[in-house]
């Protein structure tokens, strides 16, 4: 049973597939190869993001809060994040949402089941939409720590 120091770190995004309950489609929400980051704290917190490789870059000659709404629109649509304190109950991981780009999301608490296979976490869920079960598998792979990676220089 995975336990919160088995998730204390920074995952890094594989893949995010949805299935549903009317039909046999499975669908990639940010596309077939996403990127994002899954970070969990020792004091509790997490922040999950997630985004369409390959975005729009959005036009530098014009400020973001005079952008036509379409432009923004799009960049939103494209990305997904949210952010607050997590716990372990059971199998399962359940994220408190304190903030998110999607404004329902503040309030509510997302419940993942959690399965570990070495340094593989893959985060499952299901929520109804219209009527329809939609079940979501999202798989993250762990990164190593920074000073494993990176030759940091010391005083």
């Amino acid at each position: 049973m995975i336990t919160k120091e088995d998730l204390l770190g920074t995952w890094k995004l594989e893949s995010w597939t949805l299935g549903y309950s009317d039909s046999d489609k499975i669908t990639n929400p940010f596309g077939e190869d996403p990127e994002g980051f899954l970070i969990y704290t020792e004091a509790g917190w997490m922040s999950a993001s997630i985004s369409r490789r390959g975005r729009a870059r959005l036009p530098q000659d014009i400020s973001f809060r005079s952008m036509p709404e379409a432009t923004k629109a799009e960049a939103f649509s494209s990305y997904f994040h949210y952010t607050g304190p997590f716990r372990v109950e059971g199998g399962d991981v359940i994220h408190a949402v304190a903030q998110s780009l999607n404004p329902n999301f503040p309030g509510t608490e997302q419940l993942r089941h959690a399965e570990l296979d070495g340094h593989t976490l893959v985060l499952s869920g299901k929520e109804e939409v219209g009527g329809i079960t939609r079940f979501h598998s999202i798989v993250w792979h762990k990164v190593p720590p920074l000073s494993e990676v990176v030759n940091v220089a010391s005083d």
